[in-house]
């Protein structure tokens, strides 16, 4: 739930000249990753807004081999709505690259990057951006040492995974061993950080710009899959909660994170703010969820952005020179 309605946004329909500018466009959903059933949501929303929009558009639900996309494409760019290992990680980015098929959201580079949580961290702590003091885990007998120089609460998350899977709180290096053996079956690497307590924001980035900060608020131990996809009670805060000076210190500190990672046109960055007021990045999402429960389209509306205006944004920066 919201905690402010905002009032419903104008229609929106496309240009004749972006419709012939966009031509035919295919929403690439599915996958094979572990998030399969939420890009196929996301790709269900992406696809009805767009044809909403009066664009030409058709989904692929892509499984196995991801070289099986360009052969012979029936379509002049493509929409990525894919999460995770696969579609979110540089891989399609890079076949579709090389194939000189333009597509939406990060490039290879960052969305390698993003993806793995544990070198997204170290580009933050390289280039002095705030993020919770973290070590790797690479054998469940490093419990006790790692307990011991990092202060509990511990948050154990696989690298790379998306949508909250495998993340676990863990208090002593019992749960801690515990918890990386499921990690570890996500994922061989495995990040161990400091909790951070209070509450959490994300900020959702459109074209460089940051729209509206969400608060986040549930009854469950933290944002999860669960909470994130399939809860009716999870707390939406729009506006944050936050001082207007303190929302701009949080956009900021977004903006910059989305740009040292490399990321372009659209992403969400979470963010945790401690007891002292301090913020603390946690991740960069470069495909964010779309679906009926997703922030990015929330954001968006509180920016007076319809969810087709917001989809057929996205797609105007694969035309050549939009990221020039």
């Amino acid at each position: 739930m919201s905690d402010l309605q905002h009032p419903a946004v104008p229609a929106y329909q496309a240009q004749p000249e972006v419709v012939r500018a966009l031509g035919r466009v295919a929403v690439f959903m599915g996958g094979d990753s572990a998030e399969r059933e939420v890009s196929l949501k996301s790709g269900k929303a992406v696809l009805a807004a767009l044809v909403s929009a009066g664009i030409d558009a058709f989904a692929i639900d892509v499984q196995g081999c991801l070289l099986k996309t360009v052969e012979n494409p029936e379509f002049d760019r493509v929409f990525i709505a894919l999460h995770g290992r696969g579609g979110e990680d540089g891989t399609l980015q890079a076949i579709l690259s090389q194939a000189g098929i333009p597509y939406t959201g990060s490039e290879v580079m960052a969305s390698s990057l993003a993806m793995d949580k544990l070198r997204t961290k170290y580009v933050f702590a390289g280039c002095g951006l705030p993020t919770p003091k973290f070590k790797t885990m690479s054998a469940a007998d490093e419990a006790e040492q790692i307990v011991q120089e990092l202060r509990s609460p511990l948050s154990v998350k696989p690298s790379r995974e998306g949508s909250s899977i495998g993340i676990r709180k863990v208090h002593n290096a019992v749960e801690l061993a515990e918890a990386f053996e499921a990690a570890a079956a996500l994922d061989s690497s495995v990040l161990v950080e400091e909790w951070v307590e209070g509450p959490e924001f994300t900020v959702s980035l459109l074209q460089d710009r940051a729209l509206p900060a969400i608060g986040l608020s549930t009854d469950h131990v933290f944002y999860d899959y669960d909470a994130k996809y399939l809860a009716d009670d999870t707390r939406y805060r729009i506006p944050c909660g936050l001082a207007p000076e303190d929302e701009a210190r949080l956009q900021n500190l977004a903006l910059e994170a989305f740009r040292v990672v490399g990321c372009r046109t659209w992403g969400r960055v979470d963010i945790m703010q401690d007891a002292e007021g301090e913020f603390w990045l946690l991740e960069v999402n470069t495909v964010p969820g779309m679906t009926d429960h997703s922030l990015v389209p929330m954001s968006a509306k509180a920016a007076g952005i319809s969810f087709e205006e917001l989809v057929v944004r996205i797609l105007l920066d694969t035309l050549e020179g939009a990221n020039a």
